[in-house]
């Protein structure tokens, strides 16, 4: 598959440098920062294959194909990754037609991807364990894609803890069910812990871009990770609960006090991961609800979907300004 290209003159500035100019090191080329893996078995393996993205280093030429991409936006639903994928190709005026964006992992049924010119959309699933697999194929898809400066982004929803429904949240610390910022792995039989730091720059201006759209508000705040939506997010209606009203309750009045504006079940591995690959990442979430008010998600089925549109505006604006196309519209 042809990656697609922006009809823009500046567009060469961003692409990758030639080989001839890589560092032995693999990982950097002068004055650029590139995806690196922390795995010592990769470079001698005869051939990586990306199973669950349909993809591998000796079927594909993964740098003609992705060598060019500096943006990565992840979510969990394949239906709307794709129409992030639609929306970004108006966004950017692709020469193109909207026929010519494919899924990329048709191949396969556990993920989708969208390449649209400098930009890829991929689709996650729900909860840790998906999003964690298809990180690992993405990053080294980057990495054998010889990658630069690439910025990735989670593009979700949520449930909002003291702010209304419909609030974008922009984490600036991903946090777990203790509300402390770190991720836990069991590998093999050790539990080992990873910082979640995320960049704190692109948050800073992610919200700044924000400030750009009056039709809905935008919020820093922490993120908690969980590995449940139900009992582990202190709801009432699910098939378990082993907990009182009153101690839920609690529960979220002392996530709202430790800075904890949003639920959601993804961030803290993406954080991990991406931060010791050498990714400047960011979380971005709409709210669907307020849980100091209820548990269930009972807005109309319009108004999700409008919700569901607002962090896909803001990292539209995003990366139009960083490709200098802050001024074309839609």
């Amino acid at each position: 598959m042809k990656p697609t290209t922006l009809p823009i003159k500046n567009m060469a500035s961003i692409l990758p440098a030639s080989n001839t100019s890589m560092r032995s090191d693999r990982n950097t080329y002068v004055g650029k920062s590139f995806v690196h893996v922390k795995n010592p078995y990769l470079d001698s393996m005869d051939e990586d294959v990306l199973y669950h993205l349909d993809l591998g280093t000796k079927t594909h030429n993964l740098p003609e194909m992705f060598g060019d991409v500096k943006f990565v936006c992840v979510g969990g639903s394949p239906n709307r990754m794709k129409a992030f994928a639609l929306f970004m190709h108006k966004e950017l005026r692709l020469a193109d037609s909207e026929e010519d964006i494919k899924d990329i992992c048709a191949g396969t049924d556990r993920y989708c991807m969208y390449k649209i010119g400098p930009v890829l959309s991929i689709s996650h699933g729900m909860g840790i364990p998906s999003i964690s697999i298809m990180l690992h194929e993405l990053i080294k898809l980057l990495y054998h894609a010889r990658c630069s400066d690439v910025t990735i982004i989670r593009i979700g929803t949520s449930g909002g803890i003291g702010i209304a429904p419909g609030s974008v949240v922009i984490t600036d610390e991903a946090v777990d069910s203790f509300f402390k910022p770190r991720f836990e792995q069991v590998i093999l039989d050790n539990i080992v812990t990873r910082s979640t730091e995320l960049d704190k720059e692109l948050a800073e201006e992610l919200f700044n871009c924000s400030k750009e759209i009056s039709t809905f508000p935008t919020v820093i705040g922490h993120t908690m990770c969980t590995y449940d939506f139900y009992e582990g997010q202190g709801r009432l209606d699910g098939a378990l609960c082993s907990f009182s009203r009153e101690k839920g309750l609690d529960y979220l009045k002392r996530a709202y006090n430790a800075g904890i504006r949003n639920i959601e079940m993804e961030s803290t591995v993406f954080a991990a991961m991406c931060r010791l690959c050498g990714l400047k990442a960011a979380v971005v979430c709409v709210t669907l609800l307020n849980r100091l008010e209820c548990d269930q998600i009972n807005s109309p089925h319009d108004v999700l979907v409008e919700y569901q549109k607002r962090p896909q505006l803001l990292i539209s604006k995003f990366i139009k300004q960083r490709l200098g196309l802050c001024d074309q519209t839609s």
